[in-house]
């Protein structure tokens, strides 16, 4: 939807950024290819951005660039995991993950000695979600159990999360960033995140 997207002169004006620093991080790969997307306009061949992504991702370059080097910059913003993991008790005790999501992510999937970093993410956002009141524990089920089915295909894929309802009825869909999502007017969107984005929160926060 075009709401969706911000142009790249809005986007510079927006950010107070230049040309070339746009494209210098694009060349460090601190913002993704797929979201430099070209549309036809009256005035020919334009350059878009999905609005909230990128206005996110440059009000992060702008607030760490100073403290973190561009190279570490890719490295969290890359939608490969990270190489950590840890146990049930290390993620209860930092407050990464609630007991309860634990509790019910192990009534589904089984006790766990350690963790994955995709894992993490997994229990992080399912927490999220529940906490923020946008889904129901049977939501949650179907939410780690789309994730438990779908994990090897999700790594290192930048991917949006959506759940959704129609007549009542829960799905979940991972879909790219780059994809546009049309719905009908009787299925609701409950909640829409991005996968890398709680990805590059959880490095920061293992730092």
């Amino acid at each position: 939807m075009e709401n969706d997207l911000i142009s790249k002169k809005d986007l510079l004006e927006h950010a107070g950024i230049s040309y070339g620093q746009l494209y210098r991080w694009k060349r460090k790969k601190l913002i993704p290819e797929s979201w430099f997307i070209r549309k036809s306009t009256f005035t020919g061949q334009e350059t878009f951005f999905p609005r909230k992504s990128i206005i996110e991702r440059v009000e992060k370059i702008m607030n760490l660039k100073d403290d973190v080097s561009l190279d570490d910059l890719a490295d969290m913003f890359s939608p490969q995991p990270a190489a950590a993991s840890m146990t049930s008790s290390q993620l209860t005790e930092r407050n990464i993950v609630s007991p309860t999501t634990l509790e019910l992510s192990t009534r589904l999937l089984g006790t766990k000695q350690e963790y994955s970093f995709l894992e993490i993410v997994q229990l992080r956002i399912t927490d999220h979600l529940l906490h923020q009141g946008d889904m129901t524990l049977t939501e949650a089920d179907l939410l780690l159990q789309t994730f438990s089915d779908h994990r090897e295909k999700l790594q290192g894929q930048d991917m949006n999360i959506l759940l959704i309802r129609k007549m009542g009825v829960p799905l979940v869909l991972f879909i790219p960033t780059s994809c546009e999502l049309l719905l009908d007017s009787q299925t609701k969107v409950i909640a829409s995140l991005n996968l890398n984005g709680f990805a590059e929160q959880l490095k920061i926060q293992l730092t």
